[in-house]
């Protein structure tokens, strides 16, 4: 008896798509749960969902169950094709607003973590100023590492970036934005915590116990952090902070990211004369891009605020 063929999606609806958002959403928040409040439905609908998806393509996209979720080697497969097909529709979209010089579609922005507490609200600026003369734009934030953000820019998943300058790319755009200063810290529980800076020696802090980020850095900074005894390591600047406040490490943190704890008597900057480092930060774009009505306005709200 002859094998039934699979479905095939000889056209792709508005429905297809919103499937295919939400089988996307899924596979990054990375289970039916975590997904929910990201989509604003429940887990049973989540479930629908997928199943009508499976049922149109005609294949098993994903495991779930008791042993937890996993993408089968064709749910990989349409991962990759439908982050094409978006990005292939965000084009498009571009496109058509250069015609109607209306501001629709979407700004996929990333972002390094902890920018928020800055008092230069640059981004924040620009993107209210978006948003007031764009109303149907629709703006999304990813925060991740410069080297996904970067990557991310070069690949066409993120139109625009925030990023520390370390080692340019060939294929990316830089624009200064603002410049970050990080100093060494130690928490209320440090043994050099009640002590007054004059009496601290520079000996004294290169011997003690210090957290370092795992991320890049300028050359710069790096030097400063390898002044220390690095005995701790952390992922990003939360893990930094997590390690400081035990009292059992000094560390840099950005000085605006920790002025609530220092505001609070949890922490307290070391020596700020001596030790400390400013990171150049910038807005990175594709060099060579195709015209897009929304970035180049948030490119010009950005300029402006600055």
């Amino acid at each position: 008896m002859a094998k039934p063929r699979a479905p095939s999606l000889g056209q792709v609806s508005d429905f297809e798509i919103r499937l295919l958002r939400i089988f996307k959403t899924i596979v990054e928040c990375g289970s039916f749960s975590a997904a929910e409040s990201t989509l604003g439905i429940s887990r049973s609908a989540i479930s629908l969902h997928m199943g009508d998806l499976e049922k149109r393509l005609g294949m098993r996209l994903c495991q779930r169950g008791r042993a937890g979720f996993a993408l089968t080697d064709e749910g990989r497969e349409v991962y990759r094709a439908t982050g094409t097909l978006l990005a292939a529709l965000e084009g498009f979209r571009a496109e058509v607003n250069e015609l109607h010089q209306h501001l629709r579609g979407e700004l996929n922005i990333g972002i390094i973590n902890n920018l928020v507490t800055l008092p230069q609200m640059r981004i924040t600026h620009a993107l209210r100023a978006l948003k007031s003369t764009g109303p149907g734009v629709r703006i999304n934030i990813g925060m991740t590492t410069p080297n996904e953000i970067e990557l991310g820019v070069l690949d066409g998943r993120l139109h625009v970036g925030v990023v520390p300058l370390i080692s340019p790319l060939s294929g990316l755009e830089y624009s200064a934005l603002y410049e970050e200063r990080s100093l060494l810290f130690c928490s209320r529980e440090h043994p050099l915590f009640g002590r007054d800076d004059a009496t601290i020696t520079v000996e004294e802090i290169h011997t003690c116990d210090a957290v370092a980020p795992s991320y890049r850095l300028p050359a710069d900074a790096q030097e400063r952090h390898q002044e220390l005894t690095g005995s701790a390591g952390a992922s990003d600047r939360e893990g930094l902070a997590f390690l400081i406040l035990t009292g059992s490490y000094i560390g840099y943190l950005p000085d605006h990211y920790a002025a609530d704890w220092v505001a609070q008597g949890s922490m307290r900057a070391l020596r700020p004369e001596r030790f400390f480092y400013d990171i150049p930060l910038t807005v990175v774009t594709r060099k060579g891009r195709r015209p897009n009505l929304v970035l180049e306005r948030f490119l010009e709200a950005v300029a402006e605020s600055c």
